[in-house]
């Protein structure tokens, strides 16, 4: 099986919904034995108490503010940069609406949009960095829909160490070694060490940041949408351990990039 599909495979199974439902699981199935019944409860009840919790929008809200590493970019001044790069979060393949043809996931139009906004601010050029699938629908949002013309496609990255490294050979050649780069905000922190080691420069430019969406007493009642950002969260804690392990084990020797 491919490496990617395992990486996705073991991300599902460790991050909510699917972690805190198999611990509840294995409680169940402790407690079927028929020894230490109590705690195997306890098991039981602890998975089901963090699947709560990660689905209640107050928790989501937490996690995801302390992933959060950088403040928006202020478009006001002046931005030292020579390129901006934007970063794919997924595609939707065969989109009715769009012919049939791949359209952007609802994390990539985000990064698109505040993309093209970056753009036209700076007038600087456009990179954008991903699969083949995810790099056609964004070069074809960003031109039809939004009226900016990526100058580079970079479309065989499969994570962020690639986006890295692939987009930092396409732009070496042009002498570019600072760029603006456009990614989740809660993506950032990770994405900027990638870019960081494979030699080039960042200003960050997060997109999606975090805002208050549930009013009131709604921030303790759980829903779909906090559990989805719950989950993005918890991957990008787990993202950075697996990073800092892969770093301090195989450190790679990339030109140091420029401040």
């Amino acid at each position: 099986m491919d490496i990617f599909i395992w990486k996705q495979l073991l991300r599902n199974l460790a991050l909510p919904p699917t972690g805190p439902l198999l611990l509840a699981l294995a409680g169940l199935i402790w407690a079927a034995s028929a020894r230490r019944r109590r705690l195997a409860f306890g098991v039981c009840a602890a998975g089901f108490l963090l699947l709560w919790a990660f689905s209640t929008p107050i928790v989501a809200d937490v996690l995801m503010r302390s992933v959060e590493r950088y403040p928006p970019l202020d478009l006001s001044k002046p931005v030292q940069a020579q390129a901006i790069v934007i970063l794919g979060g997924g595609v939707r393949p065969d989109a009715p609406e769009y012919g049939g043809h791949p359209a952007p996931s609802s994390t990539t139009l985000q990064r698109l949009v505040y993309g093209a906004r970056v753009a036209r601010a700076t007038g600087l050029p456009v990179l954008v960095s991903g699969t083949h699938f995810e790099t056609e629908a964004m070069s074809d949002f960003l031109q039809h829909d939004l009226s900016v013309t990526p100058r580079w496609v970079e479309s065989r990255s499969r994570d962020t160490q690639q986006n890295a490294e692939k987009s930092a050979a396409i732009l070496a050649p042009a002498g570019i070694h600072k760029v603006i780069l456009v990614t989740s905000s809660e993506h950032m922190a990770r994405a900027i060490t990638e870019f960081h080691l494979a030699g080039l420069a960042v200003v960050p430019a997060p997109a999606e940041m975090w805002t208050r969406r549930e009013p009131g007493m709604l921030v303790w009642i759980p829903n779909a949408d906090a559990l989805v950002r719950s989950q993005r969260a918890m991957y990008e804690v787990l993202g950075r351990i697996v990073q800092s392990i892969r770093i301090e084990l195989a450190p790679r020797t990339h030109p140091t990039a420029r401040p």
